[in-house]
C-alpha cells in the first residue's frame, strides 16, 4: 500500500541499460602508452652505426644468425659477447642448434677493417652455409 501518495522506491529509479566505458577508456589509453613506450626496448640486438649502401632489403626464409662487430672490436653472436677466437667453434654449434643456413655480419660504420675481415673469414670456414653483409640503405632525399 502507498502511503501519503509516495511512489515505491522500485518507480523512482528509471531502468538505465548504459555502460560506464569511462575507466576502460582510462585503462586502454595508459596500456597503450605503456606499450609505445616499452615497445623500442624490446626490440633486441646489438646497437652500433651501421653503413649506409645501395642494398636491397634482408629477405630471409628462416631466423637468421647475426654476427656483430662493434667499434672498439667487441663481437656478438646473436645478442651474446664471444670471444672472436671462439667464432669458429660457436658458430656452427648454434647454427645446427638453430637450423639456420644464413649468417649476416654487420659491422660498425667505425670498426676497424682488419676486425670485420676476420669474422668474415672465421664465418666463411663454416661449411654449407651463406653469408651476407648488412647495411642502411641510403634514403634518396
Amino acid at each position: 500500500m502507498n502511503r501519503g501518495g509516495r511512489r515505491t522506491l522500485r518507480q523512482d529509479l528509471p531502468i538505465k541499460a548504459e555502460i560506464n566505458v569511462t575507466s576502460l577508456v582510462d585503462v586502454a589509453f595508459t596500456l597503450l602508452v605503456i606499450f609505445i613506450i616499452t615497445a623500442p626496448m624490446l626490440q633486441g640486438g646489438v646497437e652500433i652505426q651501421v653503413p649506409e649502401a645501395d642494398v636491397a632489403p634482408l629477405t630471409a626464409q628462416t631466423e637468421p644468425i647475426i654476427v656483430t662487430v662493434q667499434r672498439d672490436g667487441r663481437v656478438f653472436l646473436a645478442e651474446t659477447e664471444i670471444p672472436s677466437e671462439d667464432l669458429r667453434t660457436s658458430l656452427p654449434q648454434l647454427l645446427r642448434a638453430a637450423g639456420a643456413q644464413t649468417v649476416y655480419i654487420r659491422g660498425d660504420a667505425q670498426a676497424d677493417y682488419g676486425e670485420v675481415l676476420s669474422i668474415i673469414a672465421a664465418v666463411s670456414h663454416v661449411e654449407g652455409i651463406t653469408f651476407g653483409l648488412i647495411a642502411n640503405p641510403v634514403i634518396d632525399p
